[in-house]
């Protein structure tokens, strides 16, 4: 955009098209701050709310951008030598690994590190007396909780869109990156029976996900008392284009309701299934690239196959909200945790975060297994972490000298 600017003010444009969009800009904008400010007059926004906010913001930032540096450097470390023996251009490394790489240990530390940022500089605060005065200008403590909500909250929103849509699509491009350049097959899933609807099943004696390709096929339709249909193939794939399966070298047996048989051989036959690609490859870590929509509708076609990983998929469904929930949690545990002054310093305060923190993370692990393979609900196995710290929280809140 092309601009000529008279007295260092206003832009003076050489279209009308752009004086418009510029004009609009700057309304929405103040429309913005219209809003910010009343918003802000409604609530009681003060200046010690935005000190907190942005202190609780900037040392969560801080926390992360270190933690991503050393998490990069270890990783150059250790596939450095890959890269170069593939001889990958540097900026595809950047570009198409650790640009996909970064996000997805983001928004996998990002509620611990909240959890330690919020417990490091409400310590600092209080070691300086600074939340002693915040009380004795009369600001009560759940006043003080305001700006660390709405911080927790921020970071939630950030932690929703990560989950749900930035992450997913890391991943995929990650995983291409990685069969690109280091060659990865999976390994082909074998012997899988599938179910096609309430009456008709599937079995495939192997399926190649790279290839796209599956061999020694069967299909099967029951009637009322036996089958009425079977379809046998040596090979079948997915036409994506025309969205129907593709059958070569196939056999077609249909029972008549006169017990006869029909029988039709041929090289090439189309037909539709209400199957995908993607539900003949048994795969734990296929759910991480799919979107909360698509997860979403995965696993209602896996739970009507009655596939073994429908667990994995449900955790990884629930999951994606718990986290983030999950956040807000740990902001005002830590808050309980750090607000007291301590005559040893801001280390006992860290001391316990990290304990409560390695705490939290086993009984992740724990309810995640218990959900897999221990009968646990996979709802439950996923939100049980976050249950029990709520209680946690809600007994150290109640107990913080106020």
């Amino acid at each position: 955009m092309h601009l000529q600017f008279r007295s260092g003010r206003r832009p003076v444009f050489k279209s009308e098209t752009r004086r418009v969009v510029y004009v609009y800009i700057m309304k929405l904008l103040k429309q913005i701050r219209d809003f910010d400010e009343r918003v802000r007059e409604r609530i009681g926004w003060k200046i010690i709310d935005r000190y907190l906010l942005r202190k609780m913001l900037g040392t969560t930032a801080f926390a992360i951008t270190l933690l991503m540096t050393i998490v990069v450097v270890f990783d150059v470390s250790e596939n450095i030598q890959r890269f170069m023996s593939h001889n990958i251009p540097a900026m595809k490394v950047i570009t198409g690994y650790y640009f996909n790489f970064i996000p997805y240990f983001i928004n996998l530390f990002i509620p611990l590190f909240t959890f330690i940022s919020v417990i490091w500089f409400t310590s600092k605060l209080s070691s300086c007396n600074e939340i002693i005065s915040i009380f004795d200008n009369g600001i009560s403590f759940n006043r003080m909780l305001v700006p660390y909500i709405t911080g927790a909250l921020i970071i939630m929103v950030l932690s929703l869109l990560l989950s749900n849509i930035i992450v997913p699509h890391t991943n995929g491009k990650l995983n291409n990156f990685k069969y690109q350049y280091f060659g990865h097959r999976n390994i082909a899933a074998t012997y899988l029976h599938i179910k096609n609807s309430k009456n008709s099943y599937i079995f495939l004696e192997r399926w190649d996900k790279v290839e796209g390709i599956g061999y020694n096929f069967t299909y099967e339709e029951f009637g009322s008392n036996a089958i009425k249909l079977k379809i046998s193939a040596q090979t079948i794939e997915y036409n994506e284009e025309k969205n129907v399966w593709q059958l070569h070298r196939f056999t077609r047996r249909v029972i008549t309701p006169d017990n006869e048989e029909i029988i039709t051989r041929g090289d090439d036959f189309d037909t539709v299934f209400n199957i995908l690609p993607r539900n003949l490859y048994q795969d734990a870590f296929v759910s991480e690239t799919m979107s909360y929509r698509e997860l979403r509708q995965f696993i209602r076609e896996e739970r009507m196959r009655g596939s073994s990983l429908l667990a994995n998929y449900q955790i990884e469904q629930h999951k994606r909200l718990a986290n983030p929930v999950g956040i807000i949690i740990m902001t005002l545990l830590g808050v309980s945790v750090s607000c007291r002054k301590s005559t040893r310093g801001v280390g006992v305060h860290v001391f316990i975060g990290m304990g409560l923190a390695f705490s939290f993370i086993f009984l992740q692990q724990i309810s995640t297994v218990f959900s897999v393979s221990g009968g646990l609900p996979p709802i439950l196995g996923t939100w049980f972490p976050n249950i029990i710290f709520l209680i946690i929280t809600i007994v150290m809140l109640k107990m913080t000298p106020k």
